[in-house]
């Protein structure tokens, strides 16, 4: 499909802002930045054009003046088949770093379901509905009183695991501003992205509402996935 976004448009997709940019920044630079502190591995050229949706030589350009000012750095990743191995781009000092274990893993069983499932959007949403129901009965929860104070738990819930999400008035519609894992959901959308959408679902069924006609929709807008909470009593 041709992407017919404006060179120049604000970020599509997951993004996180911490505060953190230097004020001689330039807007788009500064919120390229914040995408790569939000990272839990280091990102590709390709991922971070994907999810900002500037032009490609934009991006080069910010992340080269990043890395001259010291507040990113690259190294080429192993080697894999033919022709010249992907930089990688990480924010230095950041806090994006603190579970590459968990990012390598989760990247790996992405690109294994991917490889060897004949179906693996439908294996990646049955894994999150495992894990939803998991981590909402970590939070003892149990039946609510109306499928508005399941959704709400449910972006509190999103809000604890790090998807920064920001909820229309009655988190019908939820922004997810920040995806733990971007370099894996670009190459592997249909599974990361299957799998939180597992993940939202399961976890409204253990808080009591039907789940039935939840979506997500990833890179969706500006700054965020667009996490659709359609819900009604079991």
């Amino acid at each position: 499909m041709e992407n017919n976004r404006p060179a120049q448009s604000p970020p599509y997709g997951p993004s996180a802002g911490t505060g953190r940019s230097r004020a001689l920044l330039s807007k788009s630079r500064a919120a390229l930045l914040e995408t790569l502190r939000a990272q839990t591995e280091p990102t590709t050229l390709n991922a971070l054009v994907a999810t900002t949706g500037l032009h490609v030589n934009t991006v080069r350009e910010h992340l080269d003046a990043l890395v001259r000012d010291g507040l990113a750095h690259r190294h080429q990743a192993p080697p894999a088949g033919r022709g010249r191995p992907a930089w990688l781009y990480e924010a230095t000092g950041s806090d994006a770093a603190a579970a590459p274990e968990y990012a390598g893993l989760a990247s790996a069983l992405a690109a294994a379901i991917q490889r060897t499932s004949t179906t693996p959007r439908e294996d990646a949403v049955t894994a999150g509905l495992d894990w939803g129901h998991q981590l909402a009965r970590a939070r003892n929860a149990g039946p609510t009183a109306s499928p508005a104070a399941a959704r709400r738990e449910v972006v509190s819930l999103l809000d604890e695991i790090g998807f920064a999400p920001q909820a229309d008035a009655r988190n019908n519609v939820v922004r997810l501003t920040r995806c733990p894992l971007l370099e894996a959901a670009h190459k592997y959308p249909d599974v990361v992205c299957g799998v939180h959408l597992g993940l939202a679902r399961g976890a409204l069924e253990e808080y009591g509402a039907d789940d039935n006609g939840t979506e997500l929709l990833p890179f969706a807008e500006p700054g965020a996935c667009r996490l659709r909470l359609k819900t009604r009593p079991r």
